[in-house]
């Protein structure tokens, strides 16, 4: 089974190399479509292409953002001697140049160490670089994902604690409505015949009656429960399911005013509020599922 993500997520990595260590991260906050940026090094640049596909494949919705960079290491020393056929040849060179132009100015000591091919090169190449941050980017979105996924875990099992608590709400109402309904029903009778008196009883008792019914909360109360189940449904089969769950959350919250809208008790009211409060908590939560 697809495991739930929450959008929220980080994992970082590094490789140490000879002349420095690469580090990449990755960190994501909610987000209602995958967004991705970037910040890296020019040396890096032509590897977001690549990078952005990968993730991609593995991430589905979040505000991602992807950190790759480079640490020299500290120069501790000197380097090496300087390159002896190197600098023989531009000896030749520099003799040449200075016969053929006496005025030319000879070169400096500064100018020679920093001509190409005199002293080695202590700089990683662009290519070995490119190289060893590939090498860190499946092992990084893996680690992402997992802790994505061990927050989805926590997400989904504070969900179920509300979902248990609505049910046990709904449960404690349904013994109850039928007295609730029908003594309102005899209170309201019973108004209405002191008020509306010589008025036939029996269309005073066939209004009563629509309105009864009117106020009748079985039906939501089903729902309640119907939709409750498809949140477990979703839940246990995984997967990017943050969407789905929105759209149940909006549609027990709606069935919860309907609740209240009817509500012919002080009863009633009050667990429509308790409902409407679990259902919250509940959105809450599904805000950072993926």
């Amino acid at each position: 089974m697809t495991p739930l993500h929450s959008m929220t997520g980080f994992a970082a990595a590094s490789a140490n190399l000879e002349h420095g260590s690469i580090s990449l991260e990755l960190r994501a906050v909610n987000s209602r479509y995958l967004d991705l940026s970037f910040r890296m090094g020019d040396d890096f640049r032509p590897l977001e292409p690549v990078i952005r596909a990968r993730i991609g494949e593995r991430v589905q919705r979040g505000k991602l953002e992807c950190r790759l960079y480079f640490s020299a290491k500290e120069a501790t020393h000197l380097p090496g001697a300087p390159d002896a056929a190197m600098l023989q040849r531009l000896a030749d060179l520099s003799a040449q140049v200075r016969q053929a132009m006496p005025e030319a100015r000879p070169m400096g000591v500064g100018e020679v160490l920093r001509w190409p091919g005199v002293l080695t090169d202590t700089a990683a190449s662009p290519e070995a670089l490119q190289a060893a941050a590939l090498a860190l980017v499946d092992g990084v979105i893996r680690d992402f994902n997992q802790s994505r996924a061990q927050e989805g875990t926590k997400l989904a099992v504070i969900i179920l604690q509300r979902v248990a608590a609505v049910r046990e709400r709904v449960a404690g109402l349904r013994p109850r409505v039928p007295a609730i309904v029908a003594a309102y029903r005899d209170k309201i009778g019973r108004r209405i015949g002191e008020i509306l008196q010589g008025t036939d009883p029996e269309r005073i008792h066939q209004e009563v009656a629509l309105f009864a019914q009117k106020i009748d909360v079985d039906e939501e109360l089903d729902r309640l429960s119907t939709h409750l189940d498809e949140v477990e449904r979703v839940l246990k089969g995984g997967g990017a399911a943050g969407k789905r769950l929105d759209f149940l959350m909006q549609e027990l919250n709606r069935e919860a005013n309907t609740l209240g809208s009817k509500a012919a008790a002080i009863e009633l009211a009050q667990a429509s509020v308790e409902i409407k409060v679990l259902i919250e908590q509940m959105r809450e939560q599904v805000q950072n599922l993926e």
